[in-house]
């Protein structure tokens, strides 16, 4: 690190503030010196069996002092041990721990864990027990995870897998929790940072050491090609789609429709419960209903929306609004037509379906799903005439449908589930997908600093090598990987500058 850099640190910080205490303590405390941290890392609550952890210097003597044994376990071998408050020598379970020592372990820490009864008096009696022990103190929220990374063992994408893993509710959101937790995202933008690091490398050297003759020739041609090769790449990347991002934190899939076509009905059935009043009064639905569902495995937030109608109704009048709003930022939308009020014909059908979707935008770019209901009050052959006038307008794709009695429920789930695939794409395909709204705001800062290398480079250099240093600085954010001593080690390394 550059010298002073810390002290720079610091002098930004107020003498007294807790950040610069944090900040010492990080920089100055050898591991040794850390406080040992424990914590009830399984579920609340009663269950089967509850795992309880420490991590720090003191976590073999907490170990020790809980089983009255001064012999350790064998490092990660489960052993089966009485465990006992220290302070009564009462027995508080039988139960499994395991040794973890440092740094092989998920913190890099010495660790333990205790695997005791889930019940709250045991779990209670342990946690108490360990509070008694000199040095130990309860682990802040993500305590365990901030020493891992701090020890080098997870990158800040990891650890944001990490989080995405615990909370992930589909099959998608665990596949592609897992994939970012396993590196692979972390490990694309560590290989962009160290391009970006050796083009930088290489032009400082080219403004220190130029007029020496002692650099090859066409450093600074082989500089502008690595750059040009990754500003397309991250180009590309930041055009996903927000595939990534939409899988994280649900699809938003918007209920919209003319009154009393069942938009409310359509919201209970796919929901399974009466999550909306349902009434045949037009204009019940007011205000913006929403429900988070699992649809073929992926993660949607259903939203069921007032109806699209003029109104002097104050009341009605503000729920139509936020119904428009949130088809604006609708990612998908199913438009409900009950299907006894409309004709039979593609000019028909695109007109009503106009009035629902956002003005200006054309039906083709807004993912949508067509939705006549009502289907058992048609006579017969008039669904398929429906059926055929949506296939001859180039309209969405269109569905039968009956809330009542569930007739088409199916074939409804299948045309959103191929809108859902298409828009979030196979999280275990391809190039892993940015996931986090502040990797979206690093990678567009960073980008623009790629493009304004080539702006200041025929201009002054020094100007394009602060560019490429902002570049590398944003990636740096993402990873949670800022080190000005790789430059000066790849200019050593690459360059002979002292023949």
């Amino acid at each position: 690190m550059w010298p002073g850099t810390w002290r720079k640190v610091l002098a930004g910080l107020s003498p007294v503030s807790g950040a610069a205490v944090r900040v010492v303590k990080w920089l100055y405390c050898p591991a040794g010196k850390r406080d040992t941290i424990f914590a009830l890392s399984s579920g609340h609550g009663k269950c089967g069996v509850a795992v309880i952890r420490t991590s720090g210097p003191a976590s073999g003597t907490a170990l020790r002092s809980l089983t009255g044994q001064q012999a350790l376990p064998r490092p990660r071998a489960v052993a089966l041990r009485r465990i006992h408050d220290p302070s009564s020598a009462e027995t508080l379970d039988r139960g499994l721990v395991i040794w973890f020592p440092g740094p092989h372990s998920f913190t890099g820490e010495d660790c333990s864990e205790l695997h005791v009864h889930g019940g709250p008096a045991v779990v209670g009696g342990v946690l108490q027990a360990l509070g008694r022990l000199p040095g130990l103190r309860p682990a802040d929220p993500g305590e365990f995870t901030k020493r891992a990374f701090q020890n080098g063992k997870l990158g800040l994408t990891e650890v944001e897998g990490l989080g995405d893993l615990i909370h992930a509710e589909t099959e998608a959101q665990r596949r592609q929790a897992l994939r970012q937790m396993e590196g692979e995202l972390g490990q694309l933008y560590q290989r962009w940072s160290e391009e970006l690091t050796k083009a930088l490398a290489h032009v400082e050297a080219f403004i220190d050491f130029s007029e020496d003759d002692n650099l090859e020739e066409g450093v600074l041609a082989r500089v502008d090609a690595a750059v040009q090769t990754l500003e397309e790449e991250v180009r590309g990347h930041l055009q996903d789609g927000r595939r990534g991002e939409r899988l994280r934190g649900g699809v938003h899939v918007v209920i919209a429709g003319p009154t009393n076509a069942g938009k409310s009905s359509l919201l209970n059935l796919l929901c399974q419960r009466p999550a909306a009043i349902v009434s045949p009064v037009a204009g019940t639905t007011r205000d913006v209903v929403e429900s988070a569902l699992n649809i073929g495995g992926y993660p949607v937030v259903l939203s069921d929306t007032a109806g699209l109608r003029e109104t002097q109704d104050a009341i009605e009048r503000e729920g139509v609004s936020r119904a428009r709003e949130r088809l604006q930022r609708a990612d998908v939308v199913l438009a409900v037509l009950a299907a006894v009020d409309v004709a039979p014909e593609p000019g028909c059908l695109a007109e009503a379906l106009r009035a629902i979707l956002p003005p200006g935008v054309p039906a083709q770019r807004v993912p949508c799903v067509l939705v006549l209901n009502k289907a058992d009050l048609l006579e017969e052959g008039r669904g398929g005439a429906l059926l055929g006038a949506c296939g001859e307008g180039a309209l969405p794709p269109a569905c039968l449908l009956s809330c009542k009695t569930g007739e088409g429920v199916e074939r409804l789930l299948s045309l959103l589930g191929t809108q859902l695939e298409q828009m979030c794409g196979n999280p275990l395909a391809g190039s892993p997908s940015l996931t986090q709204a502040r990797h979206r705001l690093h990678l567009t800062s960073c980008l623009g600093s790629l493009g304004r290398y080539h702006d200041y480079k025929s201009l002054d250099l020094v100007l394009a090598a602060e560019e490429l240093r902002l570049a590398r600085r944003h990636l740096g954010k993402i990873t949670g990987r800022v080190s000005a001593e790789e430059i000066l080690d790849i200019v050593f390394r690459d360059f002979c500058v002292g023949k």
